[in-house]
């Protein structure tokens, strides 16, 4: 029986690489980028048509720099998982950002397929890109798919073939540089990529538009500005508590009535079979009771809040809210990402405090 060969998912938050995951394995993976959420690496199974691949979503990180949890999952996973091959998501609608960590992927691991997601929006912003100047320039397979509608992904699992065939010809011949060499990356070098980068997207990328970022920058300026971003940030948090609370009511009410119903019955079973008043007064009073009452209180809110705050993340309004209070969490020695999870826990103090 062949061995499964190791293939990673790599890329920058909000790339489609859970996308491109769930569509080549057939799982529903979700990954979220804000503190508080657990990071981990998915892992499911695909088929080419030549190896059965063990593919590894790890959580997205901008570099391999460690400065959080999610990058020191990424990096020690592509460092010492005996990765066979890496595929690299970029962002097809600003894909100079994304190439600093496939160049740094590519100096630990030259089996690296460039996979730039999100073509579909590209042709909406009027940009091409040319891929025979990506290859040539990285030195690696250059694919354009679009994850969400699996367009290209044929073309993706075809190149992953002939790069994992390869790979076993020339496995003697592995240039790649230890691991320690990126970790401890110097300034300058850091910023010779960082050029790199920039140099290779500036030949294959050709902005037919030049003008497609005026609307979200306009937005952005209105979002996070000091004089509108704050009175948006709060109103909309405000609504989004308002509605978690006042809708969640109902719920909770229709749970409690179900789980005192249920009390009852199992109350009668134990006092009919004669068990120990003791005992009863443990179960029913005690477990039974506190369970049911966490979760008839806890999950209606939570079933509103998550839905509403990873539809925040889809937008793209969490990061949004993080930049407009890193300045202020940064004071606490924080980072304004501990803003989002600060969301999570006003909704559970709310909840608690309205009961």
């Amino acid at each position: 029986m062949e061995s499964a060969k190791i293939v990673a998912i790599a890329g920058n938050p909000n790339v489609g690489k859970s996308t491109l995951f769930n569509g080549l394995t057939g799982l529903h993976q979700h990954t979220g980028n804000w503190a508080g959420k657990t990071v981990a690496n998915a892992h499911g199974c695909c088929r080419t048509s030549k190896y059965a691949c063990t593919l590894v979503d790890i959580p997205g990180t901008y570099s391999l720099f460690a400065h959080s949890a999610e990058e020191e999952i990424a990096r020690d996973f592509l460092c010492t998982g005996n990765v066979d091959a890496v595929i690299v998501v970029c962002d097809a609608t600003c894909l100079e950002r994304n190439l600093n960590l496939a160049l740094q992927i590519l100096q630990i691991n030259p089996n690296t397929i460039l996979c730039v997601n999100l073509m579909d929006e590209a042709e909406k912003k009027g940009i091409s890109i040319d891929f025979s100047i990506l290859s040539d320039n990285l030195g690696i397979p250059a694919v354009g798919i679009c994850a969400r509608e699996k367009k290209g992904v044929k073309v993706l699992l075809d190149t992953l073939d002939e790069m994992l065939s390869d790979a076993e010809d020339n496995a003697d011949k592995n240039t790649a540089e230890p691991c320690h060499t990126v970790r401890n990356l110097s300034d300058a070098t850091a910023n010779k990529l960082i050029q790199t980068a920039e140099t290779i997207a500036a030949k294959a990328v050709t902005y037919h538009n030049p003008h497609y970022r005026e609307k979200d920058i306009r937005l952005d300026r209105f979002l996070t500005s000091r004089l509108t971003g704050y009175p948006v940030m709060i109103l909309l948090l405000a609504v989004i508590f308002w509605l978690t609370i006042s809708f969640s009511n109902y719920p909770s009410a229709l749970l409690s009535g179900l789980f005192a119903k249920l009390g009852n019955c199992l109350s009668s079973v134990l006092l009919h079979v004669r068990m120990p008043m003791w005992l009863h007064n443990l179960l029913v009073q005690g477990a039974y009771r506190v369970l049911s009452w966490v979760v008839a209180v806890m999950l209606p809110p939570m079933a509103i809040f998550f839905p509403l705050f990873t539809l925040l993340e889809d937008m793209g309004y969490l990061p949004r809210i993080a930049f407009n209070l890193d300045h202020c969490f940064k004071k606490c020695h924080a980072c304004g990402k501990q803003a989002l999870t600060m969301c999570i826990v006003c909704v559970y103090l709310q909840t608690v405090v309205s009961i």
